[in-house]
């Protein structure tokens, strides 16, 4: 068997003297893996660095078993650029391992993401946008593998104005004025995440950060008995310093 298809490598592990099983999101096949020899050498490894964008062919026997990748040069080497902007770099990290982690080998609905993590990733150079961005993203994750947030509306009184927290149990917006008593076991809500011209501070993106790395952590990770990456736990604690 055989494709073609143009991929984001989310990570690697050596195998053997030289090769190297390499870990990618596809855009029409999902989360691969598949072994390219001599990619953990010297003259190749570069090219490998999670977050490149790379033109690649997978063959093997049978899909469900682990294939070859052939990979040309990368088409975009991103963390390359990123070498001066550290919670640039940490992004990449924690974007690459959250997808590696939340996604099975050929899960196709990975491929939703394909898109909305490049632009995620292109944007990283420009501080004063990829933050929100960044929380955007998760939030959008969540909803592409089923486990989405309800924002529409109040869990409590139904209507759709006003809405200031989420509910760590059931993932609905909740008025704070209708949860009086108990709005303090409640996640902060902020207003750029229903309101697409908002506009985000950095206290904003902080409460983004952890209502979506909850879920994230309880929905994606724990269900199947994982931690949460530690590179996203490291992103949360560059913001918590930016702060």
């Amino acid at each position: 068997m055989q494709w073609r298809d143009e991929g984001l490598i989310l990570g690697g592990r050596k195998f053997g003297e030289s090769g190297l099983i390499l870990d990618v999101l596809t855009r029409t096949r999902g989360r691969r893996s598949g072994l390219v020899y001599g990619g953990a050498s010297r003259r190749k490894r570069g090219q490998f660095e999670p977050g490149n964008s790379v033109e690649l062919s997978w063959s093997g026997r049978l899909e469900e078993q682990l294939g070859r990748f052939d990979v040309a040069e990368a088409t975009k080497q991103r963390a390359s650029r990123l070498l001066d902007l550290p919670d640039a770099l940490a992004a990449v990290a924690a974007t690459c391992a959250i997808l590696r982690g939340a996604l099975n080998e050929g899960d196709e609905a990975g491929s939703a993401l394909y898109d909305a993590t490049l632009l995620l990733l292109d944007s990283l150079e420009e501080d004063d946008l990829w933050p929100a961005l960044y929380v955007r993203w998760e939030l959008g994750l969540l909803s592409a593998l089923g486990f989405g947030l309800d924002l529409e509306a109040c869990a409590i009184s139904g209507w759709n104005d006003g809405l200031t927290h989420v509910s760590p149990r059931t993932g609905r917006a909740v008025r704070g004025s209708e949860a009086e008593d108990y709005v303090d076991r409640l996640f902060t809500l902020p207003s750029f995440l229903i309101d697409p011209a908002g506009e985000a501070s950095q206290h904003d993106i902080v409460a983004g950060l952890e209502l979506t790395g909850f879920f994230v952590e309880r929905r994606l990770f724990h269900a199947v008995n994982k931690d949460l990456p530690e590179s996203r736990r490291r992103l949360m604690t560059r913001f918590l310093r930016r702060g």
